[in-house]
């Protein structure tokens, strides 16, 4: 994630801000510009962002106005109401039900940091509007609104992420974790790994990487519904931190890819957050970790596999060693074996070759 600054006072402002705290300014994302800009009305429904360059015309998304759910704009010409963001969610929470709104905003703030990421990294998708076919969109569904003995499951299929709307009750969240033994547990992280399903279809499936994709993960043509059950029945196997990102990544190929996509998502925005704000490790002891301001140029983060890594082990290090003094499980509870790295490192040329081709 870059750092953002009011438009109007250089005041430093969050991705998801919808206020000035300095000069009282609205504020919105502007796609078009990547950044957080200053808003002056100009009619009822639009908005101008003045700029050194050339003062910028904008109309307020929908669930910015009506809902209070989004903070992003969209050009004052667009056919629609919804801003690049909210056009990907097909099916929203009963708002009928009153924690579903707070679940809904949640839900929609972890979509867009997805869909900025992907954007970032040359392969933002198609909404299913656009693009019935081969368009991405997004269902949260709540337990309520489940068929009759059809619990709603976190997943993909055919474009389509479902969401289960309990997972933004950070209670229910942990308690999931907990049960199911996982070291690490995000609404973030959720998004990011069934986005991962989707972009195996549009990256690797019948791909001429398809052959390479088995070399490194595994045949993903094996029995898939059966592989899960034997995982859950069974747990991992005892050696999986030497083959995999995660224990959940040994069920099968496919999730093997997706929890490797999630975990290079993972890498890819900390270690720009952390470029964005300077950040620098200068230990007094040669044989410690360190890390230059900037070590990951902004305008080519991703130009090197080997580059994204030598930065990223430092910041695991004072991730961990920051949220232990402030009495808080590792921020990084992850050891990369060769074999992950190998894997991340697919994921990466993937995306290169994918941007490269797009």
């Amino acid at each position: 994630m870059k750092v953002f600054h009011c438009t109007h006072c250089q005041q430093l402002v969050f991705f998801e801000n919808t206020v000035c705290v300095r000069c009282n300014h609205k504020l919105a994302y502007l796609p078009d510009l990547e950044v957080v800009g200053s808003l002056d009305r100009i009619q009822d429904d639009l908005w101008q962002c003045p700029l050194q360059e050339q003062d910028r015309t904008y109309r307020l998304c929908d669930n910015y106005t009506r809902e209070n759910i989004c903070n992003w704009a969209l050009p004052p010409d667009a056919p629609h109401t919804l801003c690049d963001s909210c056009r990907f969610t097909q099916v929203v929470p009963d708002l009928g039900e009153p924690a579903n709104r707070e679940a809904w905003y949640k839900l929609e703030a972890a979509k867009r940091r997805l869909l900025y990421s992907l954007r970032r990294l040359g392969c933002f998708p198609s909404n299913k509007a656009d693009d019935p076919e081969r368009g991405l969109g997004f269902q949260f569904l709540a337990s309520s609104e489940a068929v009759v003995d059809k619990p709603v499951v976190t997943g993909h299929a055919h474009g389509i992420i479902t969401i289960n709307v309990a997972e933004a009750d950070d209670a229910e969240r942990e308690r999931r974790r907990y049960q199911l033994h996982e070291p690490y547990r995000t609404l973030l992280g959720h998004f990011r790994h069934e986005a991962g399903h989707y972009y195996w279809d549009r990256l690797i499936k019948d791909s001429p990487i398809v052959d390479a994709f088995r070399d490194c993960f595994g045949d993903e043509r094996k029995e898939y519904t059966g592989a899960l059950q034997d995982h859950y029945q069974q747990g991992p196997p005892g050696d999986w931190p030497q083959e995999f990102v995660s224990a959940y990544a040994s069920a099968h190929p496919w999730e093997d890819w997706a929890e490797t996509w999630a975990h290079y998502l993972h890498i890819t925005d900390t270690i720009e957050t952390a470029t964005a704000c300077g950040l620098s490790l200068n230990p007094g002891r040669s044989d410690e970790p360190s890390l230059e301001a900037g070590a990951v140029p902004r305008n080519s983060q991703w130009a090197s596999f080997d580059r994204l890594l030598d930065s990223w082990f430092p910041l695991t290090y004072v991730l961990n060693n920051l949220n232990r003094g402030l009495g808080l499980p590792d921020a990084y509870p992850f050891v990369l074996s060769p074999s992950a790295i190998d894997k991340l490192r697919f994921v990466h040329v993937a995306i290169t070759k994918f941007r490269s081709e797009s």
